[in-house]
């Protein structure tokens, strides 16, 4: 076996992790330079501040990992959620990204304690205490 035929996986997380970086600081520099009316026009698109626009960007595409993660947890199904109510999931993907209890939440879904505890800090917690109520007739 050639040193070219053997797996290194530690380098190639360490590779992968340093690309999706360098593609993060590129899409960041690209809205920076984007005018400010078109900014504030694409958050209001989407139904959110610029400021908040402004803060998911830089927080990068995995901010809201947690969520479904979570959800699962909690027995919520998040492809439903999004056939049914899409808007509330998106919602609850923006809340998930902007959260700065994140090492708390990462913990608990680690050692499989996030039912037990998410309540407690989760801004997400509320949506998710209407989502588990029966539906009433």
């Amino acid at each position: 076996m050639t040193a070219q035929d053997k797996s290194y996986p530690a380098v190639e997380l360490l590779i992968n992790t340093f690309g999706d970086w360098l593609k993060h600081r590129r899409e960041l520099s690209e809205i920076r330079q984007m005018d400010r009316s078109d900014f504030d026009r694409i958050a209001s698109d989407l139904r959110v501040s610029p400021t908040d626009l402004d803060e998911l960007v830089r927080q990068g595409p995995h901010a809201a990992d947690e969520l479904p993660k979570l959800l699962k947890v909690l027995g919520i199904d998040e492809a439903a959620l999004a056939r049914t109510q899409p808007l509330v999931l998106r919602d609850m993907e923006r809340v998930c990204a902007l959260c700065h209890n994140k090492r708390q939440c990462d913990r608990d879904l680690a050692a499989g304690t996030s039912a037990e505890h998410y309540e407690g800090y989760c801004l997400n917690a509320p949506t998710i205490e209407l989502l588990s109520q029966p539906v009433s007739k």
